[in-house]
């Protein structure tokens, strides 16, 4: 899947449809550079599930937990952590296995924490407002 992003309706309605898809256990892996539209999709995704939560980038604190839409969602950003075993420390393994939605911000420095059913989605900004976003094979 490649979808062309115009707008920030046109994200809220990707993340709102990627949201109607998804099921507990469900782990998405974005990538892409500052400003690609990373930490929007989330929000739009969360949103997309029911959650009325302010969503916002938990580059500072790495994991972030939204737990009144239709389905918990957890959501990390690997953009400030060291190594994986800073990841692991925060008991990635138990998040996988506790059957929320996953959302990860800047998942590729870490693409071995990943389970095989792992979405991938490649973001990249093609001008002032224009994105593009690509779902990708497991990595």
């Amino acid at each position: 899947m490649r979808r062309v992003i115009e707008s920030i309706r046109e994200m809220n309605d990707l993340g709102r449809e990627i949201a109607s898809a998804l099921g507990g256990g469900d782990v998405l892996a974005l990538c892409g550079d500052l400003g690609a539209g990373k930490t929007h999709l989330c929000k739009a995704i969360v949103s997309g599930l029911g959650s009325p939560d302010i969503v916002t980038s938990p580059t500072f604190t790495l994991l972030h937990e939204y737990r009144s839409g239709r389905l918990p969602v957890s959501h990390f950003d690997f953009y400030r952590a060291e190594g994986a075993g800073e990841i692991l420390a925060l008991g990635w393994d138990e998040y996988l296995d506790r059957g929320d939605v996953l959302l990860v911000e800047w998942a590729d420095k870490f693409p071995e924490l990943f389970p095989a059913h792992t979405r991938w989605f490649r973001l990249e900004v093609d001008g002032a407002e224009r994105r593009l976003v690509t779902m990708e094979a497991s990595q």
